[in-house]
């Protein structure tokens, strides 16, 4: 039999890719190593983009070769009405954890890379997690910054928050959303919690509380989001949310995990730490380190941050 043979990394530059029936924008970032796999950043949102992270953080990783992706339906990528499983199903009504580890899987394989290291911001982490467990051959390891994996337990998060800002009590509709839903059906306790919370304070200005230090980390990435001229994926996060989202439960699934996982949060980012960052510690095995800084650690304290993630790529 011929010999097998390792496929040319891909050059440094800005590729739009049909993949996996999507238009997929992603730029790849410095040389290519064969000792090291090459990072694929995984934005959050749901729904946001990776130009904020290449733009303020770029420079603390340009010694690495690194993938700025746009998940399917984001930024520059094409819109997910345009994917052919929105054209086949008829619409882009609903989107899967499933399709976007696909995508991921597909943006390796162009890359010609035997292995990478995913990156997860937010929303971002549970792909990455969910990558390594389903591809361990093909992941060296996985960092994940601000992990969100439990969206009923955020839900409850939020809306506790929520009803602390507004002078409240907390209003927990869980029981009675349990109660009246019929025997044999799901009970629909995040979404409920998550209206409840929006209902209290609108969503903009609760994350913002929530997840921001302070007004000038918040106006640096306001700023860079106004540069970018890009704006968020409404359609994309509101598909994964008719595929159930705030129902969904990651937490089983991380003790399936046999890779080498780490864990940047910060201490000021109530969306994430402790409980959504201790459950992937815990149940994945994760290396935990914590930074004095919000959900974006990179706005807080780049130096901090830059060798808190130095750290984790090559421990």
């Amino acid at each position: 039999m011929p010999a097998m043979t390792t496929p040319e990394p891909l050059a440094e530059g800005i590729y739009e890719a049909h993949l996996g029936g999507a238009d997929l924008y992603f730029e790849v970032v410095g040389e290519a190593d064969p000792a090291t796999p090459p990072i694929v950043f995984l934005h959050g949102g749901p729904g946001y983009n990776s130009y904020s992270f290449r733009e303020l953080f770029g420079d603390f990783l340009a010694h690495r070769r690194v993938v700025y992706l746009d998940q399917r339906g984001c930024g520059r990528s094409g819109a997910l009405e345009d994917t052919e499983q929105a054209r086949a199903e008829g619409g882009a009504e609903t989107l899967d954890l499933d399709t976007l580890v696909a995508d991921l899987e597909e943006v390796r394989d162009f890359l010609g890379a035997p292995q990478i290291i995913p990156l997860g911001h937010g929303f971002g982490a549970l792909i990455a997690l969910e990558y390594a467990r389903r591809h361990p051959t093909h992941t060296a390891r996985v960092v994940v910054v601000s992990p969100w994996v439990h969206f009923p337990a955020l839900a409850l998060t939020l809306l506790a928050e929520a009803s602390a800002l507004k002078g409240v009590a907390l209003d927990d509709p869980a029981p009675r959303v349990r109660a009246q839903t019929p025997e044999g059906q799901h009970p629909q306790v995040g979404a409920a919690r998550i209206e409840a919370a929006f209902a209290l304070l609108n969503a903009r200005d609760l994350l913002n509380a929530l997840q921001f230090v302070d007004a000038p980390s918040r106006m640096r990435l306001e700023f860079t989001d106004v540069e970018s001229q890009l704006l968020g994926s409404a359609e994309m996060g509101q598909a994964l949310v008719n595929q159930g989202l705030w129902e969904f439960e990651y937490a089983p699934f991380l003790q399936e995990i046999r890779r080498p996982v780490f864990v940047i949060a910060g201490v000021h980012d109530r969306t994430s730490y402790p409980e959504q960052a201790e459950w992937v510690v815990d149940l994945a095995g994760g290396d935990l380190t914590v930074l004095d800084a919000g959900h974006y650690p990179w706005l807080d304290d780049e130096d901090a941050f830059a060798e808190a993630l130095e750290e984790a790529l090559s421990r």
